[in-house]
């Protein structure tokens, strides 16, 4: 791609764009709205990022109706030619195949591009593809810090064109009609939900730094990620924990938990940003080379006095089961507990234990009764999560999309604050007082829970190990700020530093 197509900040512009397919006669397939799509109404995607999830949204998506994979889109050479192979066998065609996403923005056949590399890629790639008049679906988190997400839904809206965040329990019709309930009353006021996001890891050692693999392009990996040096654990899965490059847990399985607990908040608060945030943990047990936590427990508060929960435990121990579910309290004492993976012993408000089974979802009356708690029927758009997209696209109608961008916005920034209070924390004694949430009486039990399993079943000792203790930070939702006490620490985490040639315009010119 030639340089007159980026702007001075390194930005693909939808002005030079236009400018420079004119000449071509393609601008009828520049605005989403009136896309006239080739010969069988063919609706034609570029994948970008190959691996696991990215591997399962090309068979996805190969799968669908008149939908053709024209692209793949990988640093990783190896990967491209096996995985072009393998549409090819698939579905008769066989796509092209590129390590720069700009080549796919050159090519006004493109009807929409999908993001599944890793998170520091993810809002650029939105940016970019919106400046194009490409339709995106991004996978979760949208974001990998809060500006660029900001910049990535001011370029959707200012664009016009369909972006579905990765965050596909938006179209399980399950979960839709629980929300609805919740928010219709049925179970009473929910005052705090809890998003349980913990799944069985492992430490990932230490590998050393060297020069990166002949196969592959180490300048298009990193991007915008701020780092020189390369080693191991970058490609391809253990990016996730370092934070230039991911979020740990918080925004990797937890962005799900963070969205299908903050989607059951009153509906007023769905485009709010919390006012106070705090978390606690540590990376423990493992002496590795990671720097995100294993282990973090975090509150979020909004404006209407409802808390957010949200914990991860990735420490394997015996008995280890994964947690991977919504719990629900309201205020007259009654809970909710939505289906996980494993079954659960709940103890109730009154003392009593429930085993709540797998999959099962159940209302805990004030009064200890147990009842299968049955959702109101919701409106979505049909499909899942790739199929809407796609319709979604096809009716030029970005609100049709199950999980919108700035869906994705406000759940992935959630994960974004609550992280830079972890990041800004100190050590403090590994106990239970270092929660300090004594003031609700379910966030207190929910921590208390959280750190008995640490002390008793991982078993770490209360007089060695330490917890790295957050501050509780307010935050200005309205200037996107954080005020009072530690904003000076915080503030810069907001907007952290990017490559050269990978920065982002300012919100008023994207």
């Amino acid at each position: 791609m030639s340089r007159k197509n980026i702007n001075t900040n390194g930005v693909f512009t939808r002005r030079h764009f236009i400018k420079s397919t004119a000449a071509l006669g393609t601008l009828a397939w520049l605005t989403p709205t009136s896309r006239v799509f080739g010969a069988n109404n063919r609706f034609r995607v570029a994948i970008c990022g190959i691996r696991g999830q990215g591997n399962s949204h090309l068979r996805s998506f190969a799968g669908q109706n008149d939908v053709e994979i024209a692209w793949l889109v990988d640093p990783d050479s190896r990967l491209l030619d096996q995985r072009a192979a393998e549409t090819l066998q698939r579905t008769g065609r066989r796509p092209k195949t590129t390590a720069d996403l700009r080549r796919v923005l050159d090519d006004p056949d493109v009807d929409a591009i999908v993001v599944a590399t890793p998170n520091h890629w993810h809002a650029l790639m939105v940016i970019w593809a919106a400046q194009a008049g490409k339709h995106c679906f991004v996978e979760k988190p949208s974001n990998h810090s809060f500006y660029e997400g900001r910049v990535a839904l001011e370029a959707a809206n200012k664009y016009g064109v369909v972006i579905q965040h990765g965050t596909q329990r938006r179209s399980q019709q399950n979960k839709a009609d629980l929300v609805r309930a919740i928010h219709s009353g049925k179970f009473g006021k929910l005052a705090v939900v809890h998003g349980c996001s913990s799944k069985s890891r492992n430490s990932i050692g230490h590998q050393p730094i060297s020069e990166p693999p002949a196969w592959l392009d180490w300048d298009l990996w990193r991007g915008p990620a701020p780092i020189k040096e390369y080693h191991g654990n970058y490609a391809h899965y253990n990016w996730h924990w370092f934070w230039k490059t991911g979020n740990g847990d918080v925004n990797n399985l937890g962005t799900h938990h963070l969205d299908l607990a903050r989607w059951a908040l009153d509906p007023e608060m769905h485009f709010e940003h919390p006012v106070k945030v705090a978390s606690l943990g540590n990376r423990f047990m493992w002496d590795d080379q990671a720097e995100t936590p294993n282990s973090v427990f975090s509150v979020a508060e909004y404006s209407n006095g409802q808390k957010l929960i949200h914990s991860v435990r990735n420490i394997p121990h015996d008995g280890y089961a994964d947690e991977v579910e919504c719990r629900y309290y309201f205020e007259d004492g009654g809970m909710l507990i939505g289906p996980g993976r494993a079954d659960r012993n709940i103890v109730t408000g009154q003392g009593k234990t429930v085993t709540v089974a797998r999959n099962e979802q159940v209302y805990i009356s004030p009064e200890g009764e147990v009842s299968p708690a049955e959702g109101d029927r919701a409106e979505i758009t049909p499909g899942g999560h790739q199929g809407s997209f796609i319709q979604a696209c096809r009716e030029g109608k970005p609100e049709l999309a199950n999980a919108t961008m700035a869906d994705g916005f406000y759940t992935s920034t959630l994960g974004n604050l609550l992280e830079i209070s972890y990041r800004i924390g100190e050590e403090l004694p590994f106990n239970a007082k270092a929660g300090r949430f004594g003031d609700n009486s379910a966030v207190a039990s929910e921590f208390l829970r959280f750190h008995e399993i640490l002390r008793d079943r991982v078993g770490m000792p209360e007089d060695k190990e330490k917890y790295i203790v957050g501050p509780m930070i307010e935050f200005d939702g309205a200037n996107e700020r954080f005020v009072g006490d530690h904003a000076e620490e915080a503030n810069p985490l907001l907007r952290p530093p990017r490559r050269t040639g990978f920065e982002l315009p300012d919100i008023g010119r994207v």
